[in-house]
């Protein structure tokens, strides 16, 4: 039988046990749930996508080493990789993802983006660096609602990870940013053996189901948290009901429980945190969330060697991207791609794998690639044209040659394709006068 963990307790997904839990959560939770009011109507009708799911690679993959080889350019430069054809003519991708390049006709690959060449959630932003503004996924838990009782926007996070650099959780982009803390998101985490922990919730000993079920109970133990929180929250009855329902609700727990998934189908994945938080991620999308950000790592270093090492690789890089890395992404991402497709959801989901940076062309002295702005980013669905390149760098990968793609390109794109419209991004100012990526479509 599967388990899920709610913060810190474990519970049964199948029904009949007697749960002591009741739900205590930080004042930042609420408006994740997408119910916050009148003029925040669902816009799934009218969009392009019901959902999008952004793959954050942090640290920053190599764009040489992945979607924009070089194989002419000289050896310091190019590195030992060779260089693979894929079903797109003329289009070539790195040898350690013949999975994706068998798979390019689904995917969109942008070779001219340039983000801030350090580490930070600005991508996520549509910012250079985050000075206050919420990440996407906060933007559309605003504006759009969720079906069932999930959470507008989910994150889903590896149990544990490298503890060197950058930490996921703490940085400024990661949440509801000036829209307040209550658009930050519903935090989950999934191991590499499928257990997810529902990070959003903490809950209290002391209460039973049966009391739990009792709504004056409930009325009056959120009323007591509401007195004793900080700031306005006209709507919080309304919010703590939604996070009510989904402790209640086997239907929607069920979204988060991967032992429901065929052997086969976590196998498709891989057993990597990364592979089993994409199957998460895929059934979220089936359940309707609009928002997933599936999150590599929570360190960005790759000091220390493993399945969660992060993707900024000044040491050892080529070790790491064929033992970890490379077969890591290759084998997950192609599973999902194709379990969305066979699905029927991949035309309604866009999915977007980024990180926050590229790597230097140069190959530094200690086998490793150095902070570098331009990158490589990979879309698909949501109407992607699926075999094309946007854009291009000059002979050894260092600089666009076209017009470069920045971090507010890409968030106009993801809005627009999420059902936000150029009059509602401009009245709100999110990412107010960047052009939608039209050669994506």
């Amino acid at each position: 039988m599967g388990m899920i963990e709610i913060g810190g307790f474990r519970t049964r997904t199948c029904g009949g046990d007697n749960r002591r839990a009741f739900v205590r959560m930080a004042a930042s939770l609420p408006a994740a749930w997408g119910l916050t009011g009148v003029g925040n109507a669902c816009a799934a009708n009218s969009s392009h996508a019901k959902s999008v799911m952004v793959i954050w690679l942090w640290g920053g993959p190599s764009q040489l080493d992945t979607f924009d080889p070089k194989p002419k350019a000289p050896s310091e430069f190019r590195g030992p990789f060779s260089s693979i054809s894929t079903r797109s003519p003329g289009v070539m991708f790195s040898e350690l993802f013949p999975r994706l390049a068998d798979r390019s006709h689904q995917l969109a690959v942008i070779r001219s983006t340039v983000f801030s060449g350090n580490h930070g959630l600005g991508p996520l932003t549509g910012s250079i660096v985050p000075m206050g503004q919420p990440n996407f996924g906060s933007i559309v838990a605003k504006q759009r609602r969720s079906e069932r009782q999930l959470p507008a926007f989910v994150s889903i996070v590896p149990p544990k990870g490298p503890s060197h650099g950058a930490f996921l959780l703490t940085q400024t982009g990661r949440g509801g940013g000036n829209l307040g803390a209550s658009y930050d998101p519903f935090m989950a985490s999934c191991s590499a053996e499928g257990a997810t922990e529902l990070r959003g919730l903490k809950l209290i000993d002391g209460l039973s189901l049966t009391r739990l079920e009792d709504r004056r109970t409930l009325r009056g133990e959120l009323d007591r948290l509401k007195r004793r929180a900080d700031g306005a929250y006209e709507q919080w009855n309304d919010q703590y009901d939604s996070a009510y329902r989904l402790l209640t609700s086997p239907d929607s727990l069920k979204a988060f429980d991967l032992s429901l998934e065929p052997t086969r189908e976590r196998e498709r994945y891989g057993r990597s945190s990364f592979g089993q938080s994409l199957l998460l991620g895929r059934r979220l999308i089936e359940a309707g969330t609009p928002y997933i950000q599936v999150n590599w790592s929570l360190g960005v270093d790759s000091v220390d060697e493993g399945t969660n090492t992060g993707w900024d690789t000044h040491y050892n890089s080529f070790g790491l991207m064929v033992d970890y890395l490379g077969p890591i992404l290759d084998h997950a991402l192609s599973a999902l791609l194709d379990d969305l497709d066979q699905r029927g959801l991949l035309s309604q989901t866009l999915v977007l794998a980024t990180g926050e940076m590229g790597r230097t062309p140069k190959i530094n002295a200690t086998g490793g690639r150095d902070h570098w702005a331009t990158c490589s980013t990979l879309w698909a669905g949501a109407g992607i044209a699926g075999g094309r390149v946007i854009g291009a760098t000059d002979s050894i990968g260092g600089h666009p040659i076209t017009k470069p793609i920045d971090a507010a390109m890409v968030g106009a794109t993801i809005l627009d394709r999420a059902g936000i419209d150029l009059a509602t991004r401009e009245q709100s100012k999110f990412v107010p006068g960047a052009e939608v990526i039209h050669e994506l479509f």
